[in-house]
């Protein structure tokens, strides 16, 4: 998909580690909700409360999944998923344009 129609976009960015994460939030009309940003290159760990899917749209990094012990590389077109109450780390190589979703249980 490479447009969302219908939507409302929430205008105060979602800022992190200084500026070299930022987000806006993309509200649906059945609720859900996305996040659509931008990682410049570095390591960060972050922390989930819901199920996300983060899709790379664009640059690459690596991800350490909980419970996992080796980092995966993604590019871009590829996608990861998170599980709800855990914390994952990331090693952005590039400049990162990503899509986060946000899924319910």
């Amino acid at each position: 998909m490479s447009e969302f129609k219908n939507v409302t976009v929430v205008l105060k960015a979602n800022v992190y580690r200084d500026g070299k994460v930022t987000s806006r939030t993309v509200l649906f009309p059945d609720g859900s909700k996305k996040t659509l940003g931008i990682m410049l290159p570095g390591e960060y760990t972050f922390g989930t409360q819901e199920r996300e899917i983060m899709e790379i749209l664009s640059g690459e990094l690596e991800v350490l999944l909980p419970g996992k012990d080796t980092w995966k590389t993604v590019r871009g077109g590829e996608a990861f998923e998170v599980p709800a109450n855990a914390s994952f780390s990331l090693n952005v190589a590039t400049l990162t344009d990503y899509c986060c979703s946000y899924l319910k249980a």
